[in-house]
C-alpha cells in the first residue's frame, strides 16, 4: 500500500457525523470534495447510479440516501440546497459507481468496503458456526496486516530480516516467548502451512487485537526505528497476553489447533457454491 493512502484514509472518518440517537451518517456534499467532485451536479449522476443499485439490492432508498436541505450563504444572502445524508452503505454504493479514474475513489471502495462488511460481520456474527466466525476474522486480519506492514515500514522496518524480527517480536509477546517457527512447530504444521489458517476464533481474535494495536501505536507513537518498531510490537502483544490472563482466558499457545485449516475451509464453502448453483455459471470460475 502507498505510504500517502493510509493517513487519507482519515478523511472519510474526519466527515462522519453523529445523530442524537448516535447513528452515523454522511453528508453528501461533504463526500463529494472528499472524492475530489469539484462540480455537484456531475456528483449527483454518481449518487443516481448508486441509488438504482440500492433499489436493486433490496435496500429501502430513502434510508439509506435520506434527502435534506441545507442553508448556506450566498453572498450577501442565504440560499436553500438540496444535500444527502448518506448510510455507510450508500457511501460504499457511491464509491462503487464513481470516477475509476479518480485516485481516492479506489482508496474510498477499499475504507467503505471494509466497513460495510465489518458492520454486517458485528450484526451477524454471533449467528455464525465456528467455521464461518474463522473465515470472517481471518479476512479482518489480512487487511489489518496489510496496514501493520505499512505502518512497520514507515517506521524503519525495510529488509526482510528487520521484519522477521518485528512480527517475532509480537508473537513473542503474545505467546510467552514463543516465535513464529516454535508456534509453527507446536501446531504440527508443514513447511508451507500458515499458523494463523490453524487457528480457532478466539486465538485468532487475540492475534487481530495484536496486530490492530501495534499499527495504531506504531502511527501513535512516531516509531521511527526498526528496533523500536519491534519493542512496541512486542510490548502490546504482552499487554494481549495480560488482559487474557487478568480474565482467566486460556492462553494462546494453550488452545487447541482446528483440524481443518482456512484454506479447507474456503474450499468446502466454494465447493458447496458450485453444487448449489448447479450448472449456471458462477463468477468465481472467472
Amino acid at each position: 500500500m502507498d505510504k500517502l493512502k493510509v493517513p487519507e484514509y482519515k478523511r472519510f472518518e474526519d466527515i462522519m457525523q453523529i445523530r442524537s440517537d448516535g447513528s452515523e451518517y454522511w453528508s453528501a456534499r461533504e463526500l463529494a470534495l472528499a472524492l475530489d467532485y469539484v462540480q455537484w451536479r456531475n456528483f449527483t449522476k454518481v449518487i443516481d447510479k448508486a441509488m438504482i443499485a440500492c433499489k436493486t439490492s433490496g435496500h429501502e432508498v430513502l434510508h439509506d440516501f435520506a434527502d435534506v436541505s441545507k442553508i448556506v450563504e450566498a453572498g450577501a444572502m442565504e440560499k436553500k440546497i438540496k444535500d444527502y445524508e448518506l448510510s455507510r452503505y450508500a457511501c460504499y454504493l457511491i464509491v462503487q459507481n464513481g470516477d475509476p479514474r479518480k485516485e481516492v475513489i479506489a482508496l474510498g471502495q477499499t475504507y467503505f468496503a471494509i466497513q460495510t462488511y465489518r458492520q454486517e460481520v458485528r450484526d451477524r456474527f454471533n449467528q455464525l458456526d465456528e467455521d464461518s466466525r474463522r473465515l470472517v476474522i481471518r479476512g479482518d486480519i489480512k487487511q489489518w496486516n496489510q496496514l501493520l506492514a505499512q505502518a512497520a515500514r514507515d517506521a524503519g522496518v525495510i529488509t526482510n530480516e528487520e521484519f522477521a524480527t518485528f512480527q517475532n517480536a509480537g508473537y513473542m509477546g503474545l505467546y510467552g516467548g514463543l516465535m513464529v517457527e516454535d508456534i509453527h512447530e507446536r501446531k504440527g504444521l508443514k513447511t508451507r502451512e500458515k499458523i494463523l489458517d490453524f487457528m480457532g476464533s478466539t486465538e485468532l481474535i487475540a492475534n487481530l487485537f495484536r496486530i490492530s494495536q501495534t499499527e495504531e501505536k506504531l502511527k501513535r507513537d512516531n516509531v521511527s526505528t526498526a528496533a523500536e518498531a519491534s519493542v512496541v510490537h512486542n510490548a502490546v502483544g504482552n499487554e494481549v497476553r495480560a488482559a487474557i490472563k487478568r480474565v482467566g482466558g486460556t492462553m494462546p499457545e494453550d488452545l487447541p489447533t482446528p483440524e481443518k485449516s482456512i484454506v479447507q475451509i474456503e474450499k468446502e464453502q466454494l465447493t458447496e457454491l458450485k453444487r448449489r448453483a448447479g450448472k449456471k455459471p458462477l463468477m468465481l470460475d472467472e
